[in-house]
């Protein structure tokens, strides 16, 4: 939730409520073309008692199911936080086993170097492991390393639905959840159907 916060608001908030799934919606410019961007903030994921399986609930598999893009994030003085990964990547390729689905890895509380479990390298290799992008930040300290992360996962949502001419994952019938501002995300998408260089882009 921090880092979802420190992307969108630039500020930085230590104290937050249970998470509870929250969808965050806001206008924003990639190269120099403005989309509509929908950030859904799943709920924590934790593993299966004495397995490397997860437990998930089923909001979370609707949020996969429509998702453009995907950020795992773990703590880095956290190890359990960082095994959730792996078998959180593997619940998501078995639901899109076929799907180019752009990913980022970001390691977060880079700040607390002092009290760190996992190390850049073990970040490293997972990120290149699952096919994705590695960040390490500090949601509290680094609001411009935080958005630079994002902004290139966006980047790669963006292209990657720009070459398939919008046309995504097919056979997928599950309504994308509403957002307040969905009236507007929905005017902008019709308004892209009738102009080139628009897209509505989810996270």
């Amino acid at each position: 939730t921090a880092l979802v916060v420190r992307f969108l608001t630039k500020r930085f908030i230590g104290d937050y409520e249970a998470n509870t799934g929250a969808l965050y919606s806001r206008k924003f410019t990639i190269d120099g073309e403005q989309i509509s961007l929908q950030v859904q903030d799943t709920p924590f994921v934790s593993l299966e008692e004495d397995t490397d399986s997860i437990c998930c609930q089923e909001q979370i598999n609707r949020s996969i199911y429509w998702a453009d893009g995907f950020v795992f994030v773990y703590s880095i003085t956290d190890y359990e936080s960082y095994r959730v990964i792996r078998p959180l990547h593997q619940h998501i390729r078995k639901i899109h086993p076929n799907a180019n689905i752009p990913l980022l890895l970001m390691a977060n509380k880079g700040d607390l170097l002092r009290a760190r479990q996992v190390s850049s390298k073990e970040g490293l290799q997972l990120a290149s492991e699952l096919g994705g992008t590695y960040y390490e930040v500090s949601a509290r300290e680094n609001c411009e390393g935080v958005h630079e992360a994002f902004q290139q996962l966006c980047q790669e949502v963006s292209r990657m639905i720009g070459s398939c001419n919008g046309e995504k994952r097919r056979g997928l019938h599950l309504v994308r959840p509403k957002s307040p501002n969905m009236q507007d995300l929905k005017r902008r998408l019709k308004q892209a159907l009738t102009s080139k260089g628009k897209s509505a882009t989810t996270l």
